[in-house]
């Protein structure tokens, strides 16, 4: 079966050099990370293996030293962080920061702050923790919320998908055609590089398959981006998630990555798809190819 990659795929920069980080600190000292480094079980494992510790909250942390993942925190817990007299080590990716500027810049022109994103997502609840008063929206309806609110400063998720995000902000003004909207972009390049690369190679593959963890919302839009592309799409975290049946009378299959993926699982699931056979239940493993 042929495998076509996508011209952008896997891992960013900012996960890269927030893991690199968090791996040369385990070596040496005892170090606690402050939630998911990223949302991949395979480098959460890692972690884990080189001694990294996990809390969900800062009063759980038991180390001198504490790591803000990539995802970024509020204000408000970096200075929990501090009361608590930790030496605070920062992996925040820097395109988070400056979605985190970007709304605080809003903010400060007295605009009420809409978010669009996951509520319950750790990216967004770093950019609303140090707001009394704001809105995360995902859906049209979502938008009722904002009757009234005659200044609005609208950011984005750095993972959604920005033609969604453009069609709530089309969407947003069409509502409130009396409002004055102003929308700061700010989805991440990386994002943005990985969804127009899907939209070049779904016009050539039969399947798509995205490899990225469960929890990553990145590996997720992807996935979706692809179906409302015309393509059956799978999504799965490593090559022993993959189902022969998904195959069959296949030729060509897609393959892209979320940007918390590692290159080794990568590979893993590619050589997969090059060895598997209409004609074979199983893949023939790579190792044994003549």
């Amino acid at each position: 079966m042929e495998v076509r990659m996508a011209e952008h795929l896997g891992m960013c920069f900012g996960v890269r050099d927030a893991i690199d980080l968090a791996l040369g600190l385990t070596g040496s000292r005892p170090l606690t990370i402050l939630g998911d480094l990223v949302h991949n079980p395979d480098v959460v494992a890692q972690l884990d293996a080189a001694g990294a510790r996990r809390a969900r909250r800062p009063e759980e942390v038991s180390t001198a030293d504490v790591l803000v993942t990539a995802h970024g925190i509020a204000d408000r817990v970096r200075l929990q962080l501090r009361e608590k007299g930790l030496n605070i080590h920062d992996a925040t990716c820097p395109l988070v920061r400056r979605a985190h500027l970007a709304l605080a810049r809003l903010v400060e022109e007295g605009r009420h702050p809409v978010v669009i994103g996951q509520r319950d997502h750790v990216e967004v609840r770093g950019l609303v923790g140090d707001l009394d008063d704001y809105t995360v929206v995902l859906h049209e309806e979502d938008l009722d919320q904002l009757a009234g609110r005659p200044r609005l400063g609208v950011v984005a998720q750095t993972t959604q998908p920005l033609e969604r995000v453009r069609e709530l902000v089309a969407c947003l003004r069409r509502r409130f055609p009396e409002a004055d909207i102003r929308f700061i972009d700010t989805v991440c390049q990386p994002t943005k590089d990985r969804q127009e690369a899907l939209h070049r190679l779904a016009a050539e593959v039969e399947v798509v398959i995205v490899v990225g963890g469960p929890d990553s919302n990145n590996s997720r839009k992807l996935t979706e981006l692809a179906r409302r592309l015309g393509r059956p799409a799978y999504q799965v975290a490593r090559a022993a998630e993959l189902r022969p049946e998904w195959f069959h009378g296949v030729r060509v299959v897609g393959l892209t990555a979320g940007t918390s993926t590692p290159d080794r699982v990568i590979h893993e699931v590619r050589a997969w798809l090059e060895a598997f056979t209409p004609t074979r239940l199983t893949p023939t493993p790579a190792a044994d190819r003549c």
